[in-house]
This record gives C-alpha cells, structure tokens and sequence, in this order.
C-alpha cells in the first residue's frame, strides 16, 4: 500500500493505494490499482469539488493526463469539517508507476474558483519495489 496526503487552503487529500491482482493479468501487461481518496474541508467554509485532474505515469516514463467533472459521477459538497470518501481504479500496462493531480474546487459563499494537490503516490505490484 502507498500513501499521500496534501493540504491546500485547508482542504486534506488522502489517497491510500493497493494493487489488485484479481483484476490483473500480467501476461497481458495489464495491471490495475484502487485508489481510495479522503477528502477533508479543515476550513470554515463550504467547498464544492467541480473537476478533477490526473496525471499518470508509467514505468517507462510515459505520461497520461485524465481530466473530467467530478469524482465517481460525484461533485461533492463539503461543509467546514465534512469529508468525502471514495474508491476508483487506475490500470496500468507496467508493474509500477506513479499517479498525482489536482482538484479544480469552488468556495461556495464567495463563488471562487480554485485548485487544491493531489500529492504523488506510487502504483506498485506487490513483491516489486523499485
């Protein structure tokens, strides 16, 4: 399991990630990752996330940017103290790699627009560490 967290305008991102070897196959070169994210509103005003940002890189260095709205179909809004929970999946066609991004965020009462860290954690099948 790997681990990051960053905190930006008082908004906590935690991500623990595991391999998933029952959804791999590494006769095929595909490997795949869940990634829960936790994220925390340490501030005291409500915040609502609108896009999310990945950036994905392989073992060889190759680079794949994934943006879209929301999160699990989600734009979540989180009041001062709240948190949201949820658990995605990246696949992979090496062992191991890395994944880091951003969130695009609004602070409700003053419609501002702003991005908070998604700090780098490593993709890495079990027993591989590099």
């Amino acid at each position: 399991m790997s681990t990051s967290e960053a905190v930006t305008r008082q908004v906590r991102v935690h991500v623990d990630c595991r391999f998933s070897p029952e959804r791999s196959d590494a006769a095929r070169r595909e490997y795949f990752f869940l990634y829960t994210v936790r994220i925390t509103n340490d501030g005291s005003e409500p915040v609502q996330l609108l896009n999310r940002h990945w950036i994905i890189t392989n073992a060889h260095g190759r680079v794949e940017e994934v943006r879209g709205p929301g999160v699990v179909g989600q734009q979540p809004r989180l009041g001062p103290g709240e948190s949201f929970e949820y658990t995605s999946g990246c696949p992979l066609d090496t062992p191991f790699g890395s994944m880091r991004g951003s969130y695009e965020l609004v602070a409700l009462e003053r419609s501002e627009r702003f991005d908070i860290d998604i700090a780098p954690f490593a993709l890495r099948e079990e027993g591989h560490f590099h």
